[in-house]
């Protein structure tokens, strides 16, 4: 099985990526995309994101041999039921969601003559839309693939040769064991850097010019998180929403200890805390997932 057509649906940052990507390092593939939004189509064209900006979703996944769903996890069902009538039987349908469970029930039950295969690639900046788009987001970072039981291997180890194609290193997981994962290493965090950044908006005698003054480096990093998708993050909390409970409910009684530690003037238990998790910190660099430079090597884009 080989893939000639790839269709994009959903021309943002990781949409627009992709199809950059594509075009970069895969030149005899063919793509096309499209856009709900006529302003994002417009920019996508100009742009250059896809070969192709089509006019209607049918004109763009018609001869596709892969679709991409790039929408919100939330919306990915009516993007499902969109594309349904107008797929070839047997294509390859993935997607790019952080929840994996939900998504793919919905996306096998919109579409019974498609091989769903669901997919989520771990990269991303806090920037959104048509303009954020570079070819380089997925080199060296993980696509985790999360088939279900039937999907046929030959059309899994296609979709993995697609990723590695563009840059990414490819793992297959299970969809709920990586929805507790991503709810640790991804989606706990924005919710704390959400919480964090508005508590301090909210504090009546802290002025918010004055949280923008004197941000740290630490307030500052929770800040670039907290500037994430909004549409996109609310629908990660509500289709993830077991795991990230769960998770949740780990992390408050952590939470707790930590709050009776310092009030009980306990330095052992922090120490022991900040040292753990300092040599995560060693371990993540040392894996290639960041890098130990001033403001972590990280450019604009």
């Amino acid at each position: 099985m080989s893939i000639e057509r790839v269709a994009i649906v959903g021309l943002g940052l990781i949409g627009g990526s992709i199809g950059l990507a594509v075009q970069d390092m895969l030149p005899d593939v063919a793509t096309t995309g499209w856009d709900a939004d006529a302003d994002v189509r417009r920019r996508a064209a100009e742009r250059g994101l896809v070969g192709t900006v089509c006019e209607t979703i049918a004109e763009a996944v018609g001869e596709a041999d892969l679709v991409i769903l790039c929408v919100p996890v939330g919306a990915m069902g009516y993007a499902a039921e969109a594309i349904a009538p107008h797929l070839r039987p047997g294509t390859v349908v993935s997607d790019v969601g952080s929840s994996k469970r939900s998504v793919g029930e919905a996306l096998t039950a919109a579409l019974p003559e498609a091989v769903v295969i669901p997919a989520h690639p771990v990269a991303g900046t806090e920037k959104s839309g048509p303009d954020a788009g570079f070819a380089e987001l997925f080199r060296h970072r993980w696509c985790i693939v999360t088939p279900g039981a039937d999907a046929p291997q030959a059309a899994v180890d296609t979709l993995s040769a697609f990723w590695e194609g563009i840059g990414a290193k490819v793992e297959i997981m299970d969809a709920d064991h990586h929805d507790v994962v991503l709810a640790v290493t991804s989606h706990i965090p924005h919710l704390i850097a959400y919480t964090i950044v508005g508590t301090a908006s909210d504090l009546e005698d802290v002025t918010r010019g004055e949280v923008i003054k004197y941000s740290a480096g630490g307030f500052r990093d929770f800040t670039r998180i907290a500037a994430s998708n909004p549409t996109m993050w609310r629908d990660v909390f509500l289709t993830n929403r077991d795991a990230v409970l769960e998770v949740l409910g780990r992390f408050t009684e952590d939470l707790s200890l930590l709050q009776r530690a310092i009030r009980n003037g306990d330095g052992d238990t922090l120490y022991d805390l900040f040292e753990r998790t300092r040599t995560i910190r060693r371990s993540i660099i040392e894996e290639g997932q960041d890098d130990a430079r001033p403001d972590f090597g990280r450019k604009d884009h």
